[in-house]
C-alpha cells in the first residue's frame, strides 16, 4: 500500500508517497504567489484545489496510492454560498486587516475567558472570528451570501468528497471551538453572527471521510501538528524544534496549562483528542543568514560551522541577542532589537558566528524552561539540523539528548501516516512512529554553558525589561 501526504503551506504544496514501511518513494513541489498588499492578503479559493488536483494526477501517473491526508496552515477563510462556490477571494492565514474587531471581541470577551476556552491567549486579528467578524461589518452584502464557512482543509476535503467536515485541531485557533468539548463555542458564534448550520461537521484526525478518484480521503491535522507526528513526538517528554527561517517547538500536552496573562504560549487540539503547546521565535537560522549575507557573504554555511568549531564554548564573553525581528516567547517584545555585548579586540569573525549560533542554543534553552514541561528527547528538523555543532550545542546547552531525522518532509510523512491509521494500516499513530527511521543522536557532553547561558539571560533581562 502507499499513502499520500499533501502538505499545503502558505507560498507551495508540498507532496509525498510512502510505502508500508514509511520509506518515501516519490516527492513533489508546486509553488505559488499570494495576492498581498498591506495587510490584505488573499488567494482564488478555486486555486488551491486545482494547484493539489494537479499535483495528484501528476503522482497518480508513476505510482498507485491507496489513501491520502492534507494538512495546511490553521486560519486561512473561504467562504462559499449553499452550493460550495466562493462568494470572495481567500482571505489568507497572514491577513491582518481585522485588528478592530479582534479589539471589540477582546473587549467583550476579555483575553482570560477566550484562553480557558479556546486555549489562544492572545486575540489577534488573523484569527477566524476576527475575519469573519470583519466580513460582516465591512462587506455586508458578501456575509449575507455566505452559507458555508470553510478553512484550507476543509475546502480540499470538501472538494474531494463532497462532504462538508472538518478535523478538529484545524480548529483550535480560529476562537470559536472549545478545545475542552471538541465542539463550537456558541457564545461566541453568537457575538460574531455565525450559526452552527455555515460550519462544517467535526471529526478526529486519521477518519475516513470519503474517496477521491479510488483513493481513500482521511482527516488529516494542522501542519504543526502533521510535521510533529512524521516526526515522532507523539507522547509527553519528546519535543520538536524546527530550526529553519524562525523557530518552533511543539510539545505534546495531556492537560491545558492554567491561564497566564504574562503568556503567549497558544494551547492547541491534537490529533490525539488531548492538547500540544507551541511555541516559536521570530528569528533563529535567520540570524545566521542574515550574518553570512552581511559580514561573511564568500562563505558557505558548512564553512561558518568550521570556523565556530575552533571557539571554545562560550564564545570568550561575547554573547548576541538574535531579536532582529522582536522578541515573542518567551518574553512578548515586538520593539526588540538584536545586539553583540561583550566585544573586545581578541574577538574574530569566527566568535561573531559562534555566539550566533549560540544565541538560538540559548532561546531554545529558556523556551524549554518557560514551558516548564519534563523533556527527554529533542527531534530537530529544519536547516538547523543539517549543523552537526549546531545540534551538539543544542545538547550540550539543554542537557537533552537530540535527534535528527532521515526524512526531512516530516508534514507529508505525518499526513501520510493519519492516512494509513485511517484506513487501518496501523492501529494507532504511536504504533506508526515507531517505524520512522532516526538519523544521527547527540547527546549532551557535560560541557558547561552555565556561564553562557546566565550571560544571555543577563543581556535578555536589560532588554526586555
Amino acid at each position: 500500500m502507499n499513502f499520500l501526504g499533501i502538505d499545503i503551506g502558505t507560498t507551495s504544496v508540498k507532496t509525498a508517497v510512502f510505502d508500508e514501511l514509511l520509506n518515501q518513494k516519490i516527492s513533489l513541489t508546486a509553488d505559488y504567489t499570494l495576492d498581498a498588499h498591506g495587510d490584505t492578503v488573499e488567494f482564488d479559493g478555486e486555486k488551491y484545489w486545482e494547484i493539489v488536483k494537479g499535483e495528484i494526477e501528476k503522482l497518480k501517473k508513476e505510482l498507485s496510492i491507496d489513501a491520502l491526508a492534507v494538512d495546511t496552515q490553521c486560519e486561512t477563510l473561504i467562504l462559499t454560498d449553499e452550493h460550495g462556490t466562493p462568494v470572495r477571494p481567500a482571505i489568507v492565514w497572514l491577513d491582518n486587516r481585522a485588528t478592530e474587531e479582534a479589539e471589540i471581541i477582546a473587549k467583550h470577551f476579555g483575553h482570560k475567558r477566550v484562553y480557558e476556552i479556546t486555549g489562544q491567549p492572545e486575540i489577534t486579528a488573523t484569527w477566524p472570528a476576527c475575519k469573519l467578524l470583519w466580513v460582516k461589518r465591512h462587506e455586508p452584502e458578501i456575509f449575507a451570501k455566505t452559507k458555508k464557512v470553510f478553512l484550507l482543509e476543509d475546502w480540499i476535503l470538501y472538494k474531494m468528497t463532497g462532504q462538508f467536515i472538518s478535523e478538529k485541531t484545524l480548529q483550535s485557533s480560529t476562537i470559536y471551538f472549545d478545545i475542552h468539548k471538541g465542539t463550537w463555542w456558541d457564545e461566541m458564534l453568537d457575538f460574531i453572527g455565525v450559526s452552527k448550520d455555515m460550519l462544517p461537521t467535526l471529526h478526529s484526525s486519521a477518519v475516513k471521510v470519503g474517496a477521491y478518484e479510488g483513493i481513500q480521503v482521511v482527516t488529516g491535522a494542522i501542519d504543526q501538528i502533521a510535521g510533529a507526528i512524521g516526526a515522532g513526538v507523539v507522547k509527553q517528554g519528546t519535543v520538536s524544534v524546527m530550526t529553519g527561517t524562525t523557530m518552533v517547538i511543539f510539545l505534546p500536552s495531556d492537560t491545558v496549562p492554567v491561564y497566564d496573562e504574562k503568556s503567549i504560549v497558544p494551547c492547541h487540539y491534537n490529533y490525539n483528542d488531548k492538547y500540544c503547546l507551541l511555541s516559536w521565535t521570530p528569528t533563529a537560522g535567520m540570524a545566521l543568514k542574515w550574518f553570512r549575507n552581511a559580514l561573511c557573504e564568500s562563505f558557505s554555511f558548512s564553512e561558518l560551522d568550521e570556523m565556530a568549531e575552533k571557539v571554545a564554548p562560550g564564545s570568550d564573553g561575547l554573547t548576541f541577542l538574535p531579536y532582529l525581528c522582536g522578541s515573542t516567547m518567551p518574553k512578548y517584545n515586538p520593539d526588540a532589537r538584536g545586539s553583540f555585548t561583550g566585544l573586545t579586540t581578541e574577538h574574530t569573525r569566527a566568535h561573531f558566528v559562534r555566539a550566533v549560533m549560540e544565541s538560538v542554543a540559548c532561546m531554545l534553552k529558556s523556551n524549554l524552561d518557560y514551558l516548564g514541561l519534563s523533556v527527554d528527547e529533542i527531534r530537530a528538523m529544519g536547516g538547523g539540523a543539517n549543523s552537526p555543532l549546531w545540534c551538539q550545542m543544542k545538547a550540550d546547552m539543554t542537557g537533552k539528548r537530540l535527534v535528527t531525522l532521515k526524512n526531512k518532509e516530516t508534514a507529508c510523512l505525518g499526513s501520510a501516516i493519519l492516512a494509513a491509521v485511517g484506513v487501518g494500516k496501523f492501529a494507532s499513530v504511536e504504533d506508526a512512529a515507531k517505524m520512522i527511521a532516526l538519523d544521527k543522536a547527540y547527546e549532551s557532553r557535560g560541557v558547561d554553558y552555565s556561564e553562557c547561558y546566565e550571560r544571555y539571560l543577563k543581556y535578555d533581562t536589560l532588554l526586555n525589561n
